[in-house]
């Protein structure tokens, strides 16, 4: 459920499907999808209990994740009206590295490795799960792209896009 509900990688690729389609969004849905892989192996590989081990480790891999989303929403926010309708979405490398920072990814991948024994079926469910959950986000934002032809709407969008990745990076690093 986690994968479906809100949150920054959902945005991101939301407004990568809003500005260039479903097709447009697939290399930021590859990103997450394996990162999230690579991040449930380093879980499995024991690194999730040397950050429950070590309070500072957490801090920062939480304070890194809260930098990159404001990164991402205030470059968002300064967008023009103008400016062509291209994405400027987040890139496979920066959305597969945001994983290890992302503090939702680890509570999820936490909490996966220490439910289920087979290293097999927490791959699968890192692969499928995420794919079919961000494929319907991507579906949300193409049905967006009519409206996004509109300089004013796609601005508005883009800020109102920026805002919420800044937000929820404000509301991680409080709870850091």
């Amino acid at each position: 459920m986690a994968a479906l509900t809100p949150g920054p990688n959902n945005f991101i690729v939301l407004r990568a499907a809003a500005a260039r389609g479903v097709r447009g969004a697939l290399p930021a849905i590859a990103g997450i999808v394996l990162g999230s892989l690579a991040l449930a192996g380093a879980a499995l590989a024991g690194i999730g209990p040397s950050l429950s081990a070590h309070p500072r480790w957490r801090t920062a891999v939480t304070i890194g994740g809260c930098a990159y989303l404001c990164l991402l929403g205030i470059s968002l926010c300064l967008v023009k009206a103008e400016a062509p309708a291209q994405a400027r979405a987040a890139s496979f490398a920066g959305l597969f590295g945001f994983q290890f920072l992302n503090p939702k990814a680890w509570v999820m991948v936490l909490t996966l490795t220490s439910a289920v024994d087979s290293a097999a079926v927490i791959a699968a469910l890192f692969a499928a799960v995420p794919t079919v959950c961000l494929l319907l986000w991507a579906s949300m934002g193409a049905l967006l792209a009519g409206a996004l032809r509109r300089p004013r709407f796609r601005a508005w969008f883009d800020r109102a896009m920026g805002a919420l990745l800044v937000l929820f990076a404000l509301l991680l690093a409080a709870e850091a």
